[in-house]
């Protein structure tokens, strides 16, 4: 019994390899089957299509098709480094929270511009030349929260000898915004941030600047702001935005302030709130004053006396707009740093010397002021991104 059933199987396993070795030589055959086996699946599984397919609607097909929108925390440090990190990664924390550390930087440097963008967003750079070069907000390095990020000059194509002086972000390029860049000789120019829509890989010119000035700042307005500039030997003027009319891209544009023999502009506040004007000096002197205190006038004069510049005080370093809340760090020409809460600053009128801010050593001199991102970075993320919902 078990030797017939073993003839059997033998015979049987004889009549399935010529059946195998005939489809395998024969191409009709092995259509057939394939055609059989679709037809099967189709009787089983075919359904309506679900996935519209228009042949009319054309379009480029880009990366940024695959990325998500969400809004992300950038952060960028007083020395150049650039990170961002998903809003997500910050608790939101009631009144009076202590915060999380939002970065870890070198010694000497802190983080000084805190902001929300979406991935989607753009954040457009401005070389002292006036040049200007683009960045997604998605091609902007992800870091952990105690990283300090990549340097800025490494994501752009920039020249050997340029770097960067002002920075702004964009949500979109509208007819209705404008970059209003100003320069140490004075100048200042308003460009429709619609004329900026069209990125190159080696940027585009966005200010002609001639060799011998340099683009110190710059602002995106919606047109109806106030702008305060500041010069070095303690002059300031108040105009308003309208009083400088939008001009192309190849323009140098016009006077914004009258500087005397030997002097020049070192910052330009754009009047957004009711804030006061902190003005510092390169002997570590400083005082705040109200914006209202400046007058509005017409661009292209002299302005008013914004601080004294006795031999006490020395030359201008810069100036800032100032909430009481905010944080201030001072920076030496030998690399010492003291940062102070701007509340300890007297709020004191124009025509002053201003009160000490730092004592500085035999030979030293301030070079520098800047805002600075408190430690509760978690705060500041969650007020940044209920100013973006309002």
């Amino acid at each position: 019994m078990e030797r017939e059933k073993i003839e059997q199987e033998y015979l049987e396993l004889i009549k399935l390899i010529e059946k195998l070795k005939g489809i395998l030589a024969s191409k009709t055959k092995r259509m057939n089957i394939i055609k059989e086996e679709l037809l099967e699946l189709k009787k089983k599984y075919g359904d309506d299509r679900r996935t519209e397919i228009r042949e009319e609607e054309e379009g480029e097909f880009t990366i940024e098709d695959l990325i998500a929108e969400e809004d992300m925390v950038i952060t960028i440090t007083h020395g150049g480094y650039i990170k961002r990190l998903s809003i997500t990664s910050y608790r939101r924390q009631g009144r009076g929270g202590r915060g999380v550390i939002g970065i870890e930087t070198k010694q000497q440097d802190f983080v000084e511009h805190l902001f929300i963008a979406s991935t989607h967003h753009y954040i457009l750079f401005f070389t002292p030349k006036g040049r200007c070069h683009w960045v997604k907000v998605h091609e902007i390095p992800v870091g952990g929260r105690l990283a300090k990020g990549k340097n800025i000059v490494n994501m752009l194509d920039l020249g050997e000898e340029e770097s960067i002086a002002a920075f702004v972000p964009v949500k979109e390029f509208d007819d209705k915004h404008f970059v209003v860049m100003a320069t140490q000789n004075g100048i200042i120019k308003k460009t429709l941030l619609s004329a900026f829509s069209n990125p190159r890989r080696g940027g585009i010119n966005a200010m002609n600047v001639p060799k011998d000035d340099d683009l110190i700042e710059a602002k995106v307005t919606d047109g109806t702001c106030d702008i305060v500039l500041a010069t070095r030997e303690g002059q300031a003027i108040r105009f308003p935005e309208e009083k400088v009319r939008d001009m192309g891209r190849a323009a140098y544009g016009v006077k914004g302030v009258t500087l005397a023999k030997k002097d020049r502009m070192i910052g330009m506040v754009v009047v957004k709130r009711d804030a006061t004007l902190l003005s510092v000096t390169e002997n570590g002197f400083g005082k705040r004053t109200n914006i209202a205190d400046y007058r509005v006038t017409n661009r292209g004069g002299k302005g008013v006396i914004n601080i004294k510049t006795t031999e006490r005080n020395g030359k201008v370093v810069d100036i800032k707009e100032v909430l009481t809340d905010d944080e201030l760090m001072l920076i030496t020409q030998k690399g010492i740093i003291i940062r102070q809460p701007v509340n300890q600053i007297k709020v004191i009128g124009r025509a002053t010397q201003g009160v000490k801010l730092i004592n500085l050593d035999a030979g030293d001199k301030l070079v520098d002021v800047a805002r600075v991102v408190t430690g509760e970075v978690n705060n500041n993320a969650n007020q940044n991104a209920g100013d973006k919902e309002d």
